[in-house]
Order: C-alpha cells, then structure tokens, then sequence
C-alpha cells in the first residue's frame, strides 16, 4: 500500500522545480501522494487524515520552513537536495530515486531525532512572556543597527554568569552547531550529544569562549544594553535565522529544551561525519594556484 506522503518543492530552486515530476511520480508509484505544495511556506498539515511522511525538495532552508508542521503532527522528514548534500537533506535524486521502493513504500526507515529549542522573551519587570518560539538550528540575538555594541549578561540555571559586550550572541543545538555557531567560532557537536552550545558573536574579550551546557539547561540572557532605530530596527532575536522581534534593554530571553523533537530519514549509505567532512572540508590542506599542497 505505501506510504502517504506529502511533497514540498522550493519555486525559487529551479533544480528543485525539474526534479518534482520524478518525485511526484515515485510517490505515486511507490505509495500515495496526500498533498502537494511549495516548501518556501509548508502548507497546514493537520486537516489531513493520514500522514507518513514529508518530502521536500530545495535543501536545509526548506527543511526548516516545514519543520513546525511535520514536529506538531509527529511527521518524519526527507530532505532531497539538488544541490551540495546538506546536514538534514541528507539524499540527492539519485540516491533517492535508488531507495525510493523501501523510503516510499512499506520497508523499514532509518531516523534521526533532534532536539528544538523554546524561547521567550520577558518584558523588562514582567513574568509572562510578549514573545516565543521554537528553533532546530539556534537562537541568535544580533546588535542590529546603528550597530554599536551590546552588553549581555548571562544565566544558566539560575547562576549568574558573565557579562558580555559585543555584537550578540548564539545559543545552537547539535544541529544548528554547524551554522552561524561554527562561523563565530564555536564548536561542532555531533546529533547525538545531549547539549547545547553557548557563542559569543564578536565578543569584546579574549578570554569569553563558546562553552557547551547540557540540553535540559535554563539559559537565560539579560539585555544590559541594546540598539535602537527611528526606523524600528535595532537589536534583534532571531530564530533559526528568521528574525521574531526586535528586543529592549531590560528584557530577558529564556532559552530550554522543547519537549518536541523532529524526525528526519537518514540516508543508509551517507553518514554524518561523511557529511561533514565533505560539506566543511574538514582539515583540508592548503592548497597554491598550481592545485599542489606545497
């Protein structure tokens, strides 16, 4: 009988755009196609009567847009990339199309489970919160401009922790490690570990270094100092790179471990690692003009 699946294409990818009637017609032929739709925006999935699986064709960025659908229903997620291989898109077309029969019909699915983040944001004196959300890849508070520097100070659970001043700060999981955290220095934490990484962005010190919490850690953040703009801009929280408000001194932003996690098909024949060293070029030697490496 097959799988009932879901088919998200990204518009703006033409690779995606060509490589929807092969998908389409594996789904169909290997199981039941429910929906179709465009992945920029996931479309609600919850007046659906039975749900397998979600596929989307554009890469991490599109994966993301549907993860708050697929998490709410306890759908798994596959990712096909026409592009590089990506951490969560884990397939290109022609594995997907290799294992199409098991993925799409009745054989047994390989998962990975990531935790998501849930944040709030505090008004200045208050309790409840005026904002929240839930991230997969980080929380980012960013100075935003006229782009002076931030002053931060930092709490996790309940110990006061430093202050810090300079352009921001991330708070990413495993899975969002490999993002804007490793860009600002932080650390690689692979999918299993249980925590959550702590980077400063640009921070105005030598001795404030990314540090590692575990995942049921409450991380909370105090604005000291903040940026404003007439024209509303200023500094910003931003999740999973996609900006939710902009933020006050005296506001706190708390950060925790959501109590959903997502599931993602893993492809059998990549692994993360494999990925990694692939997509980041891990270690890779220098290398001159002549194509040498010395």
């Amino acid at each position: 009988m097959g799988r009932h699946t879901v088919l998200l294409v990204n518009q703006e990818k033409s690779d995606a755009v060509r490589a929807a009637p092969v998908v389409r017609d594996l789904i169909r032929r290997h199981g039941t196609l429910v929906l179709e739709g465009d992945a920029r925006s996931c479309p609600p999935l919850e007046g659906l009567d039975r749900l397998d699986l979600v596929v989307v064709l554009g890469g991490d960025g599109s994966l993301l847009a549907a993860v708050p659908e697929a998490a709410e229903r306890g759908v798994a997620l596959l990712g096909v990339n026409l592009g590089k291989l990506g951490f969560l898109a884990e397939f290109d077309l022609r594995a997907f199309e290799r294992h199409a029969p098991s993925v799409l019909g009745d054989g047994l699915l390989s998962f990975r489970e990531l935790g998501r983040l849930a944040v709030e944001v505090v008004p200045a004196g208050g309790e409840g919160a005026r904002a929240e959300g839930v991230a997969l890849n980080d929380v980012v508070i960013t100075a935003g401009p006229p782009y002076r520097m931030i002053a931060l100070s930092l709490s996790i659970d309940g110990e006061p922790g430093p202050e810090i001043s300079g352009d921001g700060l991330i708070v990413s999981t495993p899975t969002g490690s490999t993002a804007y955290n490793l860009s600002a220095g932080g650390p690689i934490l692979a999918p299993t570990v249980q925590g959550v990484a702590i980077t400063p962005i640009a921070a105005h010190s030598l001795s404030f270094r990314p540090i590692v919490v575990d995942s049921a850690s409450r991380v909370e953040i105090s604005l000291l100092r903040a940026n404003s703009s007439e024209s509303g801009e200023g500094t910003t929280l931003a999740i999973d790179g996609r900006p939710l408000t902009q933020l006050e001194a005296g506001e706190r932003i708390v950060v925790r471990r959501d109590r959903q996690v997502v599931r993602f098909v893993t492809n059998p024949d990549r692994s993360y690692w494999a990925t990694a060293i692939d997509k980041l070029h891990w270690a890779l030697a220098p290398r001159f003009r002549d194509g040498s490496g010395s």
